[in-house]
Formats: structure tokens, C-alpha cells, sequence
């Protein structure tokens, strides 16, 4: 019997449809325990692959017969041989195919919505890192925000909905994972936008987002305002399109809010943190749609699978932001911390352009979840 492969797109519509699914992860303990596939009707079981050398007999009794069984490792090698003896022992298992290195690049397109004329936004679930990056399309043109490296995706992407890309923009000096921004602006043309509080150190040429900047896309005069909200880093730009969305970049997660130390400046930096979500983001109107660049949970995941939810909601619900006492926040943003992403300075140096690692290096660094938000 041949074997069956499941896809990273596979396994993320079934995280996205709430699906069942039973997954024998093979890979060290240590690996599973920092970062697994997660769905909220998925159960689990960690075996190494070497404790299962001489057969799989000892987890037969613990593996279901009610549910699809995926087997995972880290480049699909283990998971094939281990799906095979399961097969042998017979038990219908898959595989998931590329293993946990290309779950950790798939991106998902999801609509979240429309804007005037015609237009159209689009969010890219990065499902296993949990990164969201952005297409803004409006009359044959096309902006993306906070791109991440796997390109290709991007520019088909536009190239299928006959949009030609004009604009890239970063919210911020990303620490978790390595921008694609750069590279697409200089396979399309584009301008590529960053804030140049976080771009003193950059080796290349950009455009300066500062607040008051408006940058149209298309014809039908969509508008991307610059909403300078310091705090994750202290160039952290938000933006307000068209009137009805705002992307909040690393500052505001649905669930959650940025951390502020990962340039070293926590307790430097917390002031304007709280600045930003308590006054600034104040200001707004409250029917305003919040997109942000991560999630931490599939929690956080809609039922068509996009990441936002309204700003009025957030304020009512996201922990990070009801915390009356400022001394209480100072303690919470400074000391309630999560381990500081994988290989985070040389992603940092990379998005500078101080480096160019290739590509099986920027793999490499940034295997894992993300670590962008405060507890």
C-alpha cells in the first residue's frame, strides 16, 4: 500500500475547519514541546523516532481508529519510514509532506474584506509561525505589508488577480522572522517603505514612512496613513486604510499585546508602548477592523480563518489592554516576558541587510514559534 501524503495546505484548512485529527510527532521531545502543529480538535502524541527502531507495536492501543492519523518529524524522512510500519501493523496513517520545515512556510490567502471601488484585502496566514502579512489590491494595483520571505507567493499571488505591485511597507524592523519586503520591491519595482526610526543601521536605499504619509493604491485613491504608534520597537508604524482597517504591525495582537524588549529596550520603551494602545489607539474609532501581524494561538483564527476582530473589541476583551495602573503595566510589559525568538539578532541583522544567510540558513533561524507578544 502506498503511503499518503498530506499537504501543509491540507493541514491548514483542516486547523482553519476545526477538523479532528490525531498526530504522532516524531521528533525529539524537546522540539515538540517548543513548537507543534496546533488545531483546536487535534490530539497528540510524542514519540522519538528512534524509540520506534524496532517497531511500533508499543503504541499501536494508543493511536485511534476513529480519526485521520498524521505522522510529522522535522523533514519528512522519519515520519514516511514510521507511517510504513504503521501500515505494516495496519493502521492508515499520512505523512505530512516537507515535514515541520515547510509546515513552518506555508501561506494561506484569506479574504478579510473589501474596500471602496472594488478593491480588496487579503491576509496570508503564516499558520505555522504564526506571522500575517497583507495585500491591499485597488485597480490593477497592489501593496503588501510586512511580506514575509517566501516571495514567490506574494507575486504570483498579484500576478493571478492582474495587479501590478507598487508598493511594499514594513511596519517595523521585524526580530522573528526574515522580511520579504526588500526582495519583492526589487523584483517588481516597487517602493519599499520602512520607518526610519528602525532603519538607522540599514545597508540599503528605502522610502521613509513617517506618520502623515498617505501612499495610493490604484486609481481609486485607497489611502494608507501613517499612524506612528512606538512601543514594539520604536519605529512601529500603524496603518489606517481606507478608513476601515487598521494594521496594528507587532503593537496589538488580538489576544494580546507587543513586547517592547526585543532591541534590549523594555524598560525604555514601555512608556511608549503604553502610549500607543492607551491614548493613541484611543483616538480611533472603535468600528475599525484590527489586522495584526501575528497570532498566537488558533484561537485566535475566525471561522473563515482570518486573524481581526474590531477595535472597540479589543478594548473590551485583550487583557493587555485594561490594565488601569500604569505601574501594574510597567511590570506586566517588562517581567512577563516569553523566551526571546529563535536566532532573533541575526534576523534582525538580516532585515537591516548586514547579512545574507541562504536560504537553508534563514530556515534555519527562523525555525519555532513566534515570541512577539507579552504573555
Amino acid at each position: 500500500m502506498t503511503i499518503n501524503a498530506m499537504t501543509a495546505k491540507e493541514v491548514t484548512k483542516m486547523v482553519m475547519n476545526k477538523a479532528a485529527l490525531f498526530i504522532l510527532d516524531v521528533r525529539n521531545e524537546d522540539s515538540f514541546r517548543d513548537w507543534k502543529i496546533e488545531g483546536e480538535n487535534f490530539d497528540y502524541l510524542n514519540i522519538p523516532y528512534f524509540e520506534l527502531l524496532d517497531g511500533v507495536e508499543s503504541i499501536v492501543d494508543k493511536i485511534p481508529t476513529d480519526k485521520e492519523v498524521l505522522v510529522v518529524c522535522a523533514k519528512e524522512g522519519s515520519s514516511i519510514m514510521i507511517a510504513e510500519m504503521l501500515d505494516e501493523a495496519g493502521i492508515s496513517a499520512s505523512y505530512l509532506e516537507g515535514g515541520m520545515k515547510v509546515w513552518s512556510e506555508h501561506l494561506e490567502p484569506v479574504k478579510v474584506g473589501d474596500v471602496k471601488n472594488g478593491g480588496e484585502v487579503y491576509q496570508f496566514v503564516r499558520i505555522g509561525k504564526g506571522c500575517l502579512s497583507y495585500m491591499i489590491i485597488s485597480d490593477g494595483e497592489a501593496a503588501i505589508i510586512d511580506a514575509t520571505r517566501m516571495v514567490d507567493v506574494f507575486i504570483d499571488f498579484a500576478e493571478e488577480k492582474g495587479a501590478k505591485i507598487t508598493h511594499v511597507l514594513d511596519t517595523h524592523l521585524h526580530a522573528d522572522h526574515i522580511s520579504g519586503g526588500r526582495k519583492i520591491a526589487e523584483k517588481t519595482g516597487a517602493t519599499y517603505w520602512l520607518p526610519p526610526k528602525d532603519a538607522s543601521e540599514v545597508t540599503f536605499d528605502y522610502a521613509p514612512l513617517e506618520g502623515g504619509n498617505v501612499i495610493t493604491i490604484g486609481l481609486t485613491a485607497i489611502n494608507i496613513h501613517a499612524l506612528y504608534s512606538p512601543g514594539h520597537t520604536i519605529g512601529s508604524t500603524s496603518f489606517i486604510v481606507d478608513e476601515n482597517y487598521l494594521l496594528t504591525g507587532d503593537i496589538l495582537f488580538i489576544d494580546s499585546i507587543g513586547r517592547p524588549d526585543l532591541a534590549g529596550k523594555a524598560e525604555d520603551w514601555v512608556g511608549d508602548l503604553r502610549e500607543s494602545l492607551y491614548t493613541r489607539y484611543r483616538e480611533l474609532s472603535e468600528e475599525l477592523i484590527v489586522l495584526p501581524a501575528h497570532f498566537m494561538i488558533v484561537e485566535e483564527l475566525n471561522e473563515d480563518g482570518s486573524v481581526a476582530a474590531k477595535l472597540g473589541t479589543l478594548f473590551a476583551e485583550n487583557h493587555g489592554l485594561t490594565i488601569t495602573e500604569e505601574d501594574e503595566f510597567r511590570k506586566i510589559v517588562t517581567e512577563n516576558l516569553p523566551p526571546q525568538p529563535n536566532a532573533y539578532q541575526e534576523i534582525r541583522e538580516t532585515n537591516m541587510g548586514k547579512m545574507s544567510p541562504d536560504e537553508e540558513k534563514q530556515r534555519e533561524m527562523e525555525i519555532g514559534p513566534n515570541r512577539c507578544a507579552v504573555r
